[in-house]
């Protein structure tokens, strides 16, 4: 596989938010988010052997693994492996994926935390969304909006209406937005969603790698 960083860090998040984690970031995405604050994982890395990878990650005392990118599905045969192993491992698994990679036929989904990040207008990728993946979500996993404004928000907003999914529901502000707003918005809809703020930013301020 090509990995762009292996690292170890406080989950900045979702639902591990605030914990430990081991970051596995693969190399490689097939969108080009507007607010995109990895770009530095589109093409660089180095190729690893998945026991190259478990060698690594073995030196942290911690149960929970993040596997994301780029886009892990990117290199869907990789990823699937790696997985594979590390719930044999027993690992704690969270899989971070953009919304426009079919998660259907993706293995050990009953192993693993799937983190799926459905793009908004504001990122100029919505339209490469599958919507399918939404129902495929079950109550252990995660959905997630990053929200730059109203139109935005209407739109998650109209996507929960529809597929109404089984699991946690996060409305993440972009970075250098005022989550005043979003929140105001939440709270006068009276949405059943969960506010996410990117702890590790804000600790760490713009530091990219290995944060």
């Amino acid at each position: 596989m090509k990995i762009n960083e292996i690292f170890y860090s406080i989950q900045g998040e979702g639902k591990w938010a605030g914990q430990p984690n081991i970051f596995i970031r693969t190399t490689g995405c097939n969108l080009r988010c507007s607010f995109c604050d990895t770009k530095y994982a589109y093409e660089k890395g180095e190729t690893l052997s998945i026991k190259q990878i478990l060698e690594k990650i073995k030196i942290y005392q911690c149960e929970k693994v993040c596997i994301t990118g780029g886009e892990p599905l990117e290199q869907y045969d990789g990823t699937n492996k790696l997985i594979s192993l590390l719930v044999k491992k027993q690992y704690k698994i969270c899989l971070e994926t953009n919304g426009s990679k079919n998660i259907k036929d993706l293995k050990n989904k009953n192993s693993l935390v799937i983190s799926l990040d459905i793009k908004c207008p504001s990122s100029k990728m919505h339209k490469k969304m599958q919507f399918e993946n939404v129902s495929l979500l079950v109550k252990k996993d995660q959905l997630k909006f990053v929200i730059k404004d109203k139109e935005d928000y209407n739109y998650a907003k109209k996507i929960i209406k529809k597929f109404k999914p089984k699991c946690s529901v996060f409305f993440q502000p972009v970075w250098g937005t005022n989550p005043k707003n979003l929140i105001k918005w939440i709270l006068n809809d009276e949405l059943n969603v969960q506010l996410s703020l990117q702890l590790h930013k804000i600790i760490w301020g713009e530091k990219r790698k290995g944060v």
